[in-house]
C-alpha cells in the first residue's frame, strides 16, 4: 500500500547520520590513541549541528502530535515515550564527549567509549525509530500535523542549510537530491546549492582523512651554477 505521506527528508537524514556513523567509528579508529582529534574534526560539528536539528525538530513537532493523536492507547504511548528517551540519552552523550574532549584530565578511554556508545546508541535508535514510529505517522497522524512537522524541520534545518543540505545529500540519488532540494530550500536558493554549496562542500575534509600533499623536493641546481 502506498504510504500517505512522503517521508523522503526523513530517510534521508537517517541515511546521511548513518553515513556519518561508519564514518566516524573509522575515524575514531585511526585517531588512536587520542580520539580527541576525530572530535575536532569538521565532520564531527556538522554531524552533531544536523543530528541536533533532526532531533529538535521531533521533539517540538512531531512527538506531541502523536501523543496527542495516541491519547487512549497506552501501549503505543509507552513506545513513543521510549524513543523520546533514547534522544534525551544521546544527547546527554553528546555533551558528555564534548566535556570530556575539552577537559584536560579526562581519560582517553573514556572518551573512547563515550564515542562508541554513541556509534551503537544512535544507529539501534534509527532502527528503532523507523520500525515503530514511521508506521504510526502513516497510520494516525492528520496531514495538517504531518505537514506542521515539515515546515518545523525545514526551519531548523534552514538556520544553517548551506553546511546541512551538501552534508545531507551526499551520495543521494538524484531524485532524493531532487525531492529534499524542493521540499527544504526556495526554488530561488537551488542555485546557490550547486553552485557554491555543494562544491564548498565537496572540499572539505570531513573527518582528517584525506593525505597531505607530497613535498616536493629541492629542484637540483644545474651543474656548474655556485
Amino acid at each position: 500500500m502506498r504510504d500517505r505521506f512522503d517521508m523522503t527528508v526523513t530517510y534521508a537524514m537517517h541515511d546521511a547520520l548513518r553515513r556519518e556513523l561508519y564514518s566516524l567509528a573509522g575515524a575514531a579508529a585511526r585517531a588512536d590513541p587520542d580520539p580527541r582529534t576525530v572530535l575536532r574534526t569538521v565532520g564531527w560539528k556538522l554531524f552533531r549541528t544536523a543530528l541536533h536539528a533532526h532531533h529538535a525538530a521531533e521533539d517540538d513537532a512531531l512527538w506531541p502530535a502523536l501523543r496527542q493523536a495516541l491519547h487512549g492507547r497506552p501501549l503505543a504511548l509507552a513506545r513513543l515515550e521510549v524513543i523520546e528517551a533514547e534522544h534525551a540519552v544521546l544527547a546527554r552523550l553528546i555533551e558528555a564527549i564534548d566535556e570530556a574532549s575539552a577537559g584536560p584530565d579526562a581519560g582517553l578511554d573514556l572518551i573512547g567509549e563515550l564515542t562508541g556508545s554513541l556509534v551503537t546508541g544512535l544507529r539501534g535508535h534509527l532502527r528503532h525509530e523507523e520500525q515503530a514510529v514511521f508506521p504510526l505517522v502513516q497510520a494516525i497522524l492528520s496531514e495538517e500535523q504531518w505537514e506542521h512537522f515539515g515546515r518545523v524541520h525545514a526551519q531548523r534545518i534552514g538556520v544553517d542549510a548551506a553546511r546541512i543540505l551538501p552534508w545531507l545529500l551526499d551520495g543521494a540519488a538524484e531524485r532524493t537530491v531532487a525531492a529534499v532540494l524542493t521540499q527544504l530550500l526556495p526554488e530561488s536558493e537551488h542555485r546557490a546549492y550547486t553552485d557554491r554549496w555543494q562544491p564548498a562542500y565537496a572540499a572539505l575534509d570531513r573527518w582528517g582523512t584525506r593525505a597531505a600533499p607530497a613535498a616536493t623536493p629541492d629542484r637540483a641546481a644545474p651543474s656548474g651554477t655556485p
